[in-house]
């Protein structure tokens, strides 16, 4: 199946797969060749997206909606990032920055905090998984 992930900064990637799992708003769900069609949200999380070879390609997004139809799986992140692109330090000061804003937020702006957190500590968490991979 062919796989097309695009953000409003642009396509992210485009190829063939074999499988690509995805962080559903209602759990995680995994689409296979000659799924079903459908239409989903996604959250914050990452996507992990599996060429034919067998090897694994992790993106850390912010959500967004994924579509498939006829073996094509389209992906449309709010934003989205290579896992191996995103610089370890400078996501843990945006994590530590986010945390410390959370902690000073007054009670209308928490809930826009507590979600720049959960994309910050997102953004950690994908990119140390992606720790002592080839770039």
């Amino acid at each position: 199946m062919v796989v097309e992930i695009v953000s409003p900064s642009g396509r992210v990637y485009s190829g063939d797969a074999a499988r690509v799992k995805a962080p559903g708003v209602e759990g995680s769900f995994e689409v296979l060749k000659n799924h079903a069609p459908m239409i989903a949200a996604i959250e914050v999380g990452s996507i992990v997206v599996t060429d034919p070879s067998g090897k694994a390609i992790t993106f850390a997004t912010s959500g967004g909606f994924v579509e498939v139809q006829n073996n094509m799986v389209s992906v449309v992140a709010e934003t989205i990032e290579l896992a191996t692109d995103i610089d370890v330090e400078r996501a843990k000061a945006a994590e530590q920055r986010a945390s410390d804003a959370l902690a000073n937020a007054d009670p209308k702006a928490r809930e826009e905090m507590a979600a720049a957190l959960n994309r910050a500590r997102n953004r950690v968490r994908v990119a140390m998984g992606s720790v002592g991979t080839q770039r």
